[in-house]
């Protein structure tokens, strides 16, 4: 057998000699080669057997409270019949039951047909956005050097007196859904969503939408290209207002990401509404849809039914999808609300099925790249993700602002899957705060996937509040915060809220898992699934695809079991053709049964042991898909197989960040600048000397750096890069950042104006830690003033006038609580004039002029004239 191997390389006949001597393998390693792979098998058992204990508990604890309550109201269902025969309403009660269950189910199947025409009639006009504001289409992807079936849209606000007329310097909105299976439109789909919050507050909102069938050749990379596109065109449109906001739903969410990786001088702040990214993660006996890939297979699946439909992925086929994971609700629950509130829910009932049933189509290409690099592969927190050849995406490269938001209550994206990207992208909130990104999280209690989007109460509390923070965020010093929100007040156009940052750690976020070890087998997954997907392509594919045709794929499309429910229950079913003029006269004839009705009681407990016998079902079959996916992907040899596809990615130490190109041209400047910059430099030390944050300092911290000449003429770019420049420099040269005072501040008017302001954030001496005043104490022998003395309790830079409410931060107990009260304007009256904010020339391209008179700069992007700073305006830009 060594023969064989004789021609290749020496390495490997050294491996077959050592499996052929019997002394290469010592009793000792083989001891320990045995004892790994028991601890392996024990770790396994432990696993499994905490999922299957949870998954149990968990069956045992609801299932026994909802079978009491079902008994309970079984058991009060049958004694009021009992007393409806004994005082002899028994009768009539059966009687007024069954004329308006009949009446009821004649409208709910007449609500159901209606369902159907709508379903065809959105389907012929090429199911255009479900948003319930009128909207004028500013760009067409299609009409782009890189063709794609985006489209950018602008919303038009409603003329009515709860929008605000919307203002050429405020900061715009972009909002990217999702294009997993449905239509675009959710984030506007009430009045009370992310385009209503945004609108009323007078910013201007786009909408990032896509067509039903996509362009020929179509891919990732083309639709991240068209979005670019979408960003720049509408910063061409606003040149006054700062970059837009980017908000991602759920799939729109990673989409966001990989146009601010690869766009990072694009974007301002970025919101990602339960947006699935670290596709690995979730606890053990929860979250059963990530284990898809490793039950159904991986990428392979997707390539096949692309096949079916002749190169086009069936976007009823993921719906379908999500509908198994909560059979109960999807087959039954949301039929039977409408057939009990057929009186009022069909509205709801229709506007929800009519983006719910508006199925869209992926090119093969997109379907795959989905399916490989992220829900199977996981690549975009490993850093291993490519758009195109040779171009990987490193979420590291986006400078703006990141906002998650996540809810328990989602079974779709629990909030591991939409944060542990972090704790996979950074060595520790350290390096957030070095490469100058402030990343900030909320997790709802208990909403929903769709919620996120839809449900009017997150709508009017947590966009609202994201909306209404923003620049407050921005100024933020770098790093990774929490935020909550405690209370609000007020109608929506006034609205105040009391908001909580917390500073956050690793650790923090490693507490929301249960651990990571459950990880491990999806990485044998992702190697079987590329090994699958490469023997499909070479010898199953070309025969699938012998026997596909374009007619053929339309045909599966048309009967797909989603599209046919709804098609024959619309009015092209002639045995239908009695319902309208049936439902019409019902509805003036009817009489509503009375609640308290025995037999409305009887149907209501029947309803919910049906659907308590379809959650069981599910309940119990996600326990069995678990602990079969652990069972073929746990093994010490699925471990073994899967090695070269572990989680995570090489992190830098500290150390190592030095050689970072912003750090090293950061210490390159650290002479360079002005009052703004000493001022930041000695607040950023002074946040070190403390290592926690005292009451009040963010507040009047945020005040100056926001409110306060000459900080107030910053852009929300330049403030960003100043205190990522200035915490590069106090991170790595905090003696030279010292020494370095006096170059920065050369007048004596110049240092006493900063020594009063950087006194003023910390507060009253006596409240000051010790390293706090020996820090300050130190500033002042280095800028040659007398030793430090007395309190400076009155912002120096502040000025009489009266403005309009910036933000205020408060910290107390380990958070920094935000809320809006009513504050002095500043103006540059007490402030040294004599402040030039350097930038690095890689950030300041050259510009060019257009023919039409206009600047560009970069890479064909249009530059922004910068916003008077001579005008007051109405209010803060966001």
């Amino acid at each position: 057998m060594k023969d064989i191997f004789d021609a290749f390389e020496k390495g490997h006949n050294e491996f077959l000699n050592s499996l052929q001597d019997a002394t290469a393998w010592g009793p000792s390693q083989q001891f320990t080669r045995f004892q790994a792979q028991a601890t392996e098998l024990s770790n396994l058992t432990e696993l499994m057997g905490r999922g299957l204990t949870k998954h149990l508990t968990n069956i045992t604890e609801v299932y026994k409270t909802r079978w009491q309550q079902n008994m309970s109201a079984l058991g009060k269902a049958m004694e009021d019949l009992g007393t409806a025969q004994k005082d002899g309403s028994f009768s009539g009660d059966l009687e007024s039951y069954w004329k308006d269950a009949a009446q009821r189910m004649v409208l709910t199947m007449d609500t159901l047909r209606q369902r159907g025409d709508i379903f065809l009639e959105h389907e012929e006009e090429g199911c255009p956005p479900v948003l319930v504001y009128d909207y004028e289409v500013v760009l067409e992807g299609a009409d782009l050097p890189r063709p794609s079936c985006y489209r950018l849209l602008k919303i038009i606000p409603p003329k009515d007196a709860v929008h605000r007329e919307p203002k050429p310097w405020k900061r715009p909105y972009i909002i990217i859904d999702p294009r997993a299976g449905h239509g675009a439109g959710i984030g506007g789909f009430k009045p009370d969503s992310q385009v209503g919050v945004a609108l009323r507050d007078g910013h201007p909102v786009y909408f990032v939408a896509f067509k039903r069938m996509p362009e020929k050749g179509q891919t990732l990379a083309d639709v991240t290209h068209s979005e670019a596109a979408f960003v720049r065109k509408v910063m061409e449109l606003h040149p006054e207002a700062p970059n837009p906001v980017v908000t991602g739903n759920c799939q729109g969410g990673w989409a966001t990401l990989l146009l601010a990786a690869t766009n990072p001088d694009l974007s301002g702040p970025i919101i990602l509404n339960g947006a699935p990214v670290a596709t690995w993660s979730g606890r053990v006996g929860e979250n059963p849809m990530r284990y898809n890939a490793g039950i159904l297979g991986g990428t392979w699946n997707a390539m096949y039914y692309s096949d079916l439909g002749h190169g086009v992925f069936d976007g009823a086929d993921i719906v379908q999808n999500f509908e198994l994971l909560n059979p109960a609700r999807n087959y039954f629950g949301k039929y039977y609300d409408l057939y009990a509130k057929v009186d009022t829910e069909p509205e709801r009932f229709l506007d929800f099925e009519r983006w719910w049933g508006g199925y869209f189509l992926l090119n093969e290409a997109e379907m795959k790249w989905i399916v490989e690099q992220l829900f199977v592969g996981n690549r975009l927190s490993k850093n291993e993700a490519q758009l195109e050849p040779g171009r990987n995406v490193d979420i590291k490269q986006i400078r703006a602002p990141i906002i998650v938001f996540a809810s328990w209550g989602d079974n779709i994206t629990p909030p591991q899957q939409a944060l542990d990207w972090i704790l996979d992208t950074y060595t520790d909130e350290r390096e957030i705060a070095i490469r100058g990104q402030r990343i900030i999280y909320m997790i709802h209690d208990q909403v929903g996937h769709l919620g996120i989007f839809v449900s009017s109460k997150i709508a009017k509390k947590e966009h609202t509040e994201v909306t209404s923070t923003l620049k407050t965020i921005e100024a933020l010093p770098p790093g990774l915060y929490e935020m909550t929100i405690d209370d609000y007040e007020g109608e929506i156009l006034e609205r105040e809220f009391t908001v909580s940052f917390h500073e956050r750690t690793m650790e923090d976020l490693e507490a929301i898992n249960d651990g990571r070890e459950d990880e491990i087998p999806f990485a044998a997954v992702a190697r079987a699934s590329e090994q699958q997907a490469e023997f499909y392509d070479v010898c199953i594919r070309p025969f699938v695809q012998a026997g596909v045709t374009e007619q053929s794929a339309e045909l599966r499309r048309q009967t797909h079991p989603l599209r046919m429910q709804r098609a024959m229950m619309s009015s092209l079913n002639p045995f239908l053709q009695w319902l309208p003029d049936q439902a019409e006269r019902i509805k003036s004839e009817r009489t509503p049964v009375t609640k308290d009705n025995p037999f409305v009681k009887l149907e209501r407990v029947n309803a919910a042991l049906i659907e308590q016998s379809m959650d069981l079902f599910r309940d119990l079959r996600d326990t069995a898909y678990e602990n079969m996916f652990f069972t073929l992907w746990g093994s010490p040899f699925m471990r073994w197989f899967g090695r070269t596809h572990q989680p995570g990615r090489t992190l830098k130490r500290k150390d190592e960040l030095r050689s970072l190109p912003p750090v090293q041209s950061a210490l390159m400047h650290v002479e360079e600048g002005g009052f703004r910059e000493a001022v930041v430099r000695m607040l950023i030390l002074l946040a070190e000397s403390r290592g926690n944050v005292r009451r009040d300092r963010l507040e009047r911290s945020a005040r100056v750096l926001t409110q306060d000449e000459p900080f107030r003429s910053l852009t929300p770019d330049e403030r960003s890069f100043m205190l990522q420049e200035q915490t590069l420099i106090c991170e790595f040269a905090p003696e030279k950042a010292i020494e370095a005072l006096p170059k920065l501040l050369k007048t004596k008017q110049e240092r006493e104006t900063a020594s009063k302001v950087v006194r003023y954030i910390p507060g009253a001496i006596d409240e000051m830690t010790t390293h706090t005043l020996e820090t300050l104490q130190q500033f002042h022998k280095v800028l040659d003033l007398p030793p430090v003395s007395g309190d400076i309790t009155e912002d120096p830079l502040a000025v009489d006038d009266v403005e309009n409410e910036p933000t205020k931060l408060i910290e107390e107990d380990g958070r920094i609580t935000v809320a809006k009260t009513p504050v002095k304007a500043v103006a540059a009256a007490e402030a040294p004039k004599k402040a030039s904010l350097r930038k690095p020339a890689a950030r300041k391209p050259a510009t060019r002029k257009t023919p039409a008179g206009k600047t560009t700069a970069g890479k064909g992007t249009t530059s922004r004239k910068p916003r008077s700073t001579s005008k007051k305006s109405e209010e803060p830009a966001e």
